[in-house]
């Protein structure tokens, strides 16, 4: 029996090498890897011995010859095929073990220029793959150091592997070369937002205990070659897994976090802000954030921007919390929120800057895609079209207008003193967005007068505005663009409130 050997990582390599040599394998290898076999004393057949041709190109063409391809392709049962490798001489491989340069880390590197990119394209180790799973009936492709051991101990079992062992690292190998392609595809379209063809190639990151509901399976996936998702950089510190919801809570959470540079706390649940709060502390976002709304938030997933210091900790561990996500711990909090044994503790390590990355929505047998939205909340961009604002208003007006943009459409968020008092969200009527706002802020005692409100697109009409007015509400921010703009204008004008179009709506499905 033969085996090839080339790969760039050798984790594991030379046991594996070992165990196939005690089976009677002869090993087949070339450049490092060919260097690392020999190191620790086992012979190998080195594959310009095969081809008659040495490594050429700086090690860019040392494979690709028929002696090689030929020992993997050639079909077993095929009388002509075997008599092709007889007239040239030519031995049969039944295992290739092959990893791929590493092209995605290194293309995430921002340290990494262009030509050591393109240098991490593998072109030979690819087509080995590509050519032992398609053989797979006859050869045993493998490209996973994970599965090392399991090939290993199988052949030792049987003297060779199964069809249906075979079959599934066929598959394997497939995903992995579709996958490597589909990054650099992407790495050279990468100033397309919107290519001909999109390649995404996800790789599985974790396990998860069930899905959106408990009858459901599921699993984390990252996109590859992307250096920030969700949990990139993030270590649990404690607690039970993560499951979908939290995650999905998460991902909603760190975008709403994103829009602030002061110490902002969000609170999210079922992927809505029930709470944000920006304040001086991060202690006093908390408990801003928690006061917005301390029913909905029991069992939410708390993003801090800010380290979590020994009485934010004192204060959190007070509350049911289901995850705890921050860019630090004091080593306090940490012996306190010890005592919340299953509350997940994440810790974010990322210090650099967030590339933007597109939006992606799977739909029947399709996906729709867009640009993020990152549209930023400025003053200057907007249009006072009624009324006078003092500067506090206007901080709570840009507040509660980065808010409204994570919050499920239609969508209203009422706001005072930078942090949330209610909100209404995911209705198919305006109005009743702003009911529910308003019922909110009365149910929990905020008071409305001299609050602001944010509607994520225009009033239809002057029913919902009037409400808030009732209400006490004294600012208003939304796009504009209705056909009834100007009753809308008249009357938060008659009422002697403010009103500020933006111009951009933030419809959030």
């Amino acid at each position: 029996m033969r085996a090839l050997i080339s790969v760039y990582d050798k984790t594991g390599l030379v046991p594996f090498a070992q165990g196939l040599a005690e089976l009677g394998f002869e090993l087949v290898s070339s450049g490092g890897t060919a260097d690392e076999l020999e190191e620790s004393g086992l012979t190998v057949t080195r594959v310009e011995d095969l081809t008659g041709f040495p490594e050429m190109l700086h090690g860019r063409v040392k494979t690709l010859h028929p002696s090689i391809h030929a020992a993997i392709l050639a079909r077993r049962d095929v009388a002509e095929d075997r008599n092709s490798l007889k007239k040239e001489g030519i031995e049969p491989f039944d295992l290739v073990c092959v990893n791929l340069y590493p092209f995605a880390r290194t293309a995430g590197n921002p340290n990494a220029g262009e030509i050591e990119i393109i240098e991490m394209i593998d072109v030979g180790g690819p087509a080995l793959l590509r050519a032992a799973a398609k053989n797979h009936a006859s050869v045993t492709a493998v490209c996973r150091v994970e599965d090392y051991g399991d090939v290993l101990a199988e052949f030792q079992a049987g003297g060779q592997t199964s069809i249906e062992t075979r079959k599934r690292l066929a598959a394997t190998a497939f995903a992995t070369t579709a996958a490597y392609e589909a990054a650099i595809a992407n790495w050279f379209l990468q100033d397309q937002p919107f290519p001909e063809t999109i390649s995404l190639a996800f790789d599985k990151t974790l396990e998860l205990p069930y899905g959106e509901n408990p009858h459901q399976e599921a699993a984390y996936y990252a996109e590859r070659g992307r250096r920030t998702h969700v949990l990139a950089r993030v270590e649990q510190l404690q607690g039970k897994p993560l499951t979908f919801n939290n995650l999905n809570d998460l991902s909603a959470a760190r975008l709403l976090a994103r829009e602030f540079d002061d110490p902002v706390c969000v609170i999210v649940k079922h992927a809505n802000p029930c709470g944000v709060a920006e304040a001086a502390t991060i202690e006093e976002a908390y408990a801003g954030a928690l006061s917005a709304d301390p029913v909905s938030a029991y069992g939410g997933v708390v993003v801090s921007n800010r380290e979590v210091t020994a009485a934010l900790g004192d204060a959190i561990a007070e509350q049911f919390v289901e995850v705890l996500f921050a860019s630090g711990y004091d080593e306090k909090a940490l012996q306190t929120l010890s005592g919340k044994s299953s509350m997940r503790l994440l810790e974010n390590t990322e210090r650099r800057a967030i590339r933007p990355e597109p939006d992606y929505r799977r739909v029947l047998g399709g996906l729709l895609v867009q640009d993020r939205d990152l549209d930023i909340a400025e003053r200057d961009s907007m249009e006072l079209v009624c009324g006078e604002l003092s500067d506090e208003q206007w901080d709570d007006l840009l507040f509660a207008w980065r808010v409204v943009k994570h919050v499920t459409s239609n969508a209203i968020v009422l706001a005072r003193g930078r942090r949330t008092i209610g909100i209404g969200a995911g209705q198919m009527s305006r109005v009743d967005a702003v009911r529910i706002a308003l019922a909110k802020a009365r149910e929990l005692g905020h008071a409305l007068d001299g609050a602001v409100l944010a509607s994520d697109a225009f009033f239809p009409f002057t029913d919902g505005p009037q409400l808030a007015l009732d209400a006490g509400v004294t600012a208003f921010v939304q796009p504009g663009g209705s056909k009834r703009d100007a009753e809308v204008i008249e009357a938060v004008s008659a009422a002697g409130a403010a009103m500020v179009f933006t111009h951009r709506r933030h419809f959030r499905h």
